[in-house]
């Protein structure tokens, strides 16, 4: 539980990441944050009990939730649409105000406001920063940040992909269950020192959207074809 550095005033804000594992809960409440992971894949199963607890911790109810904040892909199907389902209930029922993004529009503020990542630019003025994140077995999401062009591809083509820019690359994100990019990419990078989403950047992002977006732009989620496999194989 940490203070919330912004004295905006939320409300009660729920946010979420059920696009992957783990599973993570935040919970704005009083100018408090209070999260919650659980990993696994069956996030269907996992969600409820661990936002009783999250909400139980606040000494709060589900239904005094004033936002909700959630990440709408790309990622597991079953994962990205509960959030979308949520959000859709919430807002139906609750009168919940909802707002989205798409993970690397998460990320991709936070790791150019990085502490790290200004080190690397100063040094590089004409690199390139590029988030990837775990899709299915050996294959990943990608995303350069601030080109807006995300992909779904092995890991041979994302190789191919990135040995062919000519400018320096900065490598933020993780491999599978949280292992080290440069694990399969190799020390010809430079790589982020910080692979994980927080509560703090999720919080930054909520503020960020919302008020900002039509109900149609929140529950529309961002949904990448594979690069081999079928996306109801996930």
């Amino acid at each position: 539980m940490q203070k919330i550095i912004s004295k905006q005033d939320l409300g009660l804000t729920l946010m979420l990441d059920s696009s992957s594992s783990p599973l993570l809960a935040v919970l704005v409440c009083d100018g408090e944050i209070y999260s919650a992971t659980k990993d696994g894949i069956k996030q269907e199963e996992l969600l409820f009990p661990l936002l009783n607890r999250l909400y139980k911790k606040a000494g709060k109810q589900f239904k005094d939730t004033k936002n909700f904040f959630f990440i709408k892909g790309p990622g597991r199907f079953t994962g990205i649409r509960i959030g979308v389902t949520l959000a859709s209930v919430l807002a139906e029922i609750n009168a919940t105000n909802i707002a989205s993004a798409d993970i690397f529009n998460v990320l991709g503020p936070a790791v150019l406001d990085s502490k790290d990542f200004k080190k690397w630019q100063a040094q590089n003025p004409k690199g390139k920063a590029v988030i990837i994140l775990p899709a299915f077995r050996e294959e990943y999401f990608v995303s350069f940040v601030g080109e807006n062009n995300p992909k779904w591809l092995n890991v041979e083509d994302l190789n191919k992909e990135l040995r062919a820019i000519k400018v320096p690359l900065f490598l933020a994100g993780w491999a599978g269950a949280k292992e080290p990019l440069k694990k399969y990419f190799g020390k010809n990078y430079t790589y982020a020192k910080v692979n994980f989403l927080t509560p703090e950047i999720l919080l930054a992002a909520a503020k960020k959207y919302l008020g900002t977006q039509s109900k149609e732009e929140v529950l529309t989620p961002l949904y990448l074809k594979p690069a081999r496999f079928e996306l109801c194989g996930k």
